[in-house]
């Protein structure tokens, strides 16, 4: 079990990445070593764009855009917050932290497709089909150095994911 921060966490978080990469259960879980509020960015679609998913169309940039202003609207506002939210595109990322009018950092939680095929397969209940993981992986652009962000290979136990998470996090946090 990892311990909560000692000390109050101030960032902005979003925990990025194709379906199946762990979004939600590594932002709860950071939301909950940090003593901040989750934010699930799957919430935040509106209904015509969860529809248009789980009918195994792809979202267009038109679809997308309120829906990461709703994301960056999220993150706004004084202390620490974490969302959820795929943020597959550079110009994504960088409307979610317009919209946030504040620093955030990014978590691109990454695996082979061989990886998050099995783990998609695995999924209940939601509306994202596997048929759109091809797609995601073709419209991912991988954060670079000019972002902040840091960068975890999903293919281990969630412990150990969000163990890398957060001294990651930390080590990013204490350089600024």
């Amino acid at each position: 079990m990892l311990m909560a921060a000692s000390h109050p966490f101030s960032d902005a978080i979003v925990v990025m990445g194709v379906a199946s990469c762990g979004k939600t259960t590594i932002g709860q879980a950071l939301a909950d070593a940090l003593q901040l509020p989750f934010i699930e960015g799957d919430r935040l679609h509106d209904e015509a764009s969860v529809t248009k998913m789980a009918g195994g169309t792809p979202l267009t940039d038109v679809d997308r855009w309120p829906w990461l202003a709703r994301v960056g609207h999220a993150l706004q506002g004084p202390g620490g917050k974490i969302a959820s939210c795929s943020a597959l595109k550079k110009i994504y990322r960088t409307a979610i932290v317009a919209a946030a009018r504040r620093p955030v950092m990014f978590v691109h939680l990454y695996g082979t497709q061989d990886v998050l095929k099995r783990r998609i397969s695995k999924r209940k209940g939601h509306f994202m089909p596997a048929s759109l993981l091809e797609s995601q992986l073709a419209a991912l652009e991988i954060p670079d150095e000019n972002e902040q962000s840091v960068t975890i290979n999903i293919d281990q136990p969630a412990e150990a994911i969000l163990s890398q998470a957060l001294m990651l996090i930390g080590r990013k946090a204490s350089n600024q």
